[in-house]
């Protein structure tokens, strides 16, 4: 499924959302056209980081308040979180950001050829199923709160 400007599935995610799925399949032609298997890699799984980011865009809500600051968790952690029909695939994507991380400082060991090629295909398949559940989600309008309509 591709996301077209003016097309229905880009109108039902917010802008950041659609803009980070650009990204993300953009990244995957990248990570496709790499021959060093740490590239490959470490370009798959930045691409899956932001198809994550961009349901963390569509899904999350700014926390208001004083409360006291939480401990930094990884994006892989918020999408379980968020998105629980999606926790399989961030814990295999978090299993891998160490080994992304190897990659990226250009560790030519970080990966092999077959657990880059793996990685592009998961990496390909979690950003179509990203796309597909952002387009069924429709992002409405926040719904003035029952004080807020008095006033």
């Amino acid at each position: 499924m591709a996301w077209k400007e003016g097309s229905s599935a880009a109108a039902a995610a917010p802008p950041a959302a659609v803009d980070l799925l650009a990204k993300a399949r953009a990244g995957i032609a990248e990570a496709a056209t790499l021959d060093r298997p740490h590239e490959r890699y470490a370009a798959a799984h930045l691409a899956a980081l932001r198809a994550a980011a961009a349901v963390l865009a569509a899904r999350a809500t700014p926390e208001t308040g004083t409360r006291r600051r939480q401990p930094i968790r990884s994006a892989w952690e918020v999408l379980a979180e968020l998105a629980p029909e999606l926790a399989e695939w961030s814990a295999l994507f978090a299993s891998g950001a160490e080994r992304r991380a190897r990659a990226e400082a250009g560790i030519a060991g970080a990966a092999t050829r077959r657990e880059a090629d793996d990685l592009l295909r998961d990496a390909a398949s979690f950003l179509r199923l990203v796309e597909r559940l952002l387009a069924l989600r429709p992002v409405l309008p926040r719904q003035p709160a029952a004080d807020e309509a008095d006033g």
